[in-house]
């Protein structure tokens, strides 16, 4: 099957990971979902090289056989029960430092928008590993239903996952915390007779939040780190976050090619079709599409983290590679200046930062457009034909379905056309969520919304969502930080044992996820916010303990 590369970029999170790609696609629309598509069938050309040339690679779960995988049985509808059908939730347990009669916690980790399988790091060096040293406790990491091998249907059609909402995931946890039985445990951990903390990032941090409002009884205490809790239809304060946290001279040449790329297109003629082919595009009809080419190294930033094993230095290079002047001198010229302006033919004149742009995007991301297909097969966005598969490997049809059901973030220019930007004002709401149509057409029994229903999320708290030993955890320039609770957009809020809210300074997505098994060897910033995560939880126990001698 011929891939097209528009597919690739919540939640994800530092690292380039499946999380990483399901926030391409919140970020990047229609072209993030294609290049995922295209990188995916890449990994798998790369994989079966892999295999044949060195023998099967070890698997995550291999590396970490401390964590066998387990599974729960659910079902597919808590609350009709419309199909009679079950399946098998997968998790992972961390028992190492539990100690058995000392009303230790279970420590319980939300696998999100990804295979679980990329969260078992955290049960053995990350946050679950620190809380549960701390307590005595046992860890979880618990998949999300569809998502890596918790799969309950047998294909990926609309009817199929209308059961892929928050109402359902929230009720699979609830059951789960409720039923379980832990194999080599022969203590009943069950909530609500043990107390439950319940952990996610991003669009798992949101859910944390959530399962403290819907579930009190059950969820004794969450931490929801970059809990995207204001769900919205466009999300241009995503992009407004990187272009004022990027490195100066990285924004200002961003704003200024972009806007020399409108100006460029709306002229149309020769200098705009000059301009496609400078950048390696000349065959892709659409200008809205080229322009969304134009924004993949963007996603980049949110693949930043403190910790080198799951970081990326994508988006410095891609900086780095933006403002490289042909010599040195040019640097200190105002941008448009005629000493830094080239002649590169077809009535084009050009600053040589966006020749480094076009550069740059020839040789990172058209290159990944490889024969027999065309640009605009590879980057198109108006064929819906290329949206059509529905088998269990079309996983980026995931979370594009919970954008387009139920929590939007289309990014686009800003609404204010005078306002800075980094991307081009041709990425309009209409660009970014027309892949809904295209993706999800009607079912038997369910259809699409023509728009996110915002509000099934957002009542459950929005920017206010708050209640006792409910911590949130922020990043001082994550780009999801406008849909959290430090959102500029929200009200302040005191910092306290009992309703913790902590924003790291320079942190991008949920960096206290990460940890090391030595935490005096962390950053100082981790190492503070991990420090102030145990206290507020054992002050949490203390709460527990107390309550349970009075009764």
């Amino acid at each position: 099957m011929v891939v097209p590369l528009s597919l690739l970029f919540l939640t994800v999170f530092c690292g380039v990971s499946a999380a990483h790609n399901a926030g391409l696609i919140s970020a990047l629309g229609p072209q993030g979902v294609n290049l995922i598509k295209l990188d995916a069938q890449a990994a798998r050309w790369k994989s079966a090289q892999d295999a044949s040339l060195y023998g099967q690679q070890q698997p995550l779960t291999q590396k970490y056989e401390e964590f066998p995988a387990q599974w729960f049985e659910q079902p597919l509808d808590h609350f009709n029960n419309e199909t009679g059908d079950t399946f098998g939730q997968r998790y992972w347990v961390n028992k190492r430092h539990y100690l058995p009669g000392t009303n230790a916690p279970v420590i319980v980790l939300d696998g999100g928008e990804t295979s679980g399988e990329g969260r078992i790091p955290f049960l053995d060096t990350g946050i679950v590993e620190i809380l549960t040293r701390a307590t005595g406790g046992v860890g979880v990491v618990l998949e999300h239903r569809y998502y890596g091998e918790t799969q309950p249907v047998q294909n990926l059609t609309t009817d199929s996952l209308r059961f892929l909402t928050n109402e359902q995931s929230a009720a699979d946890s609830a059951r789960f915390m409720a039923n379980v039985k832990f194999e080599g445990i022969d203590e009943d951990l069950t909530a609500p007779g043990t107390p439950w903390i319940y952990y996610g990032g991003s669009y798992a941090g949101a859910r944390a939040a959530h399962m403290r409002v819907l579930y009190p009884d059950l969820v004794f205490g969450a931490i929801a780190s970059s809990a995207v809790t204001h769900a919205d239809i466009t999300n241009w304060q995503y992009m407004e976050v990187i272009r004022r946290a990027a490195p100066e001279d990285c924004s200002r040449h961003l704003e200024s090619s972009i806007q020399t790329v409108d100006a460029i297109l709306a002229h149309g003629g020769l200098p705009a079709r000059a301009l496609k082919a400078l950048f390696g595009l000349a065959g892709l009809e659409h200008d809205d599409d080229f322009a969304s080419v134009l924004s993949s190294p963007l996603g980049y930033w949110q693949a930043k983290c403190w910790d080198p094993k799951f970081g990326s230095n994508a988006f410095d290079n891609f900086c780095d590679a933006l403002s490289k002047p042909p010599i040195g001198a040019l640097s200190a010229l105002e941008y448009g200046d005629e000493r830094r302006m080239f002649d590169v033919g077809d009535g084009l004149t050009l600053d040589f930062s966006l020749l480094n742009y076009a550069k740059y995007i020839r040789e990172n991301v058209v290159s990944r457009c490889t024969d027999p297909m065309t640009v605009d097969e590879c980057f198109g966005t108006y064929d819906d034909s290329q949206y059509i598969a529905t088998d269990l490997d079309q996983d980026w049809r995931l979370w594009l379905f919970q954008v387009c059901t139920q929590w939007g973030y289309f990014t686009t220019a800003p609404p204010d056309p005078a306002h800075p930007r980094i991307l081009s004002k041709l990425i309009t709401l209409e660009h970014e969520a027309k892949i809904c149509a295209q993706a999800f057409p009607p079912g038997k029994h369910f259809t699409v919304p023509s728009m996110p229903n915002v509000t099934a999320v957002n009542v459950l708290g929005d920017f206010d969502i708050a209640m006792d030993r409910l911590a949130i955890i922020d990043g001082e320039v994550d780009p999801w930080r406008p849909d959290t609770p430090h959102s500029e957009d929200a009200n302040d809020r005191e910092d306290t044992i009992s309703q913790p809210f902590k924003l790291i300074p320079n942190a991008v997505h949920h960096y206290d996820e990460y940890g090391y098994l030595n935490i005096w060897e962390e950053p100082v910033e981790i190492q503070q916010i991990h420090g102030e995560m145990v206290i507020f939880v054992t002050e949490w126990l203390k709460e527990w303990n107390t309550t349970r001698e009075s009764r």
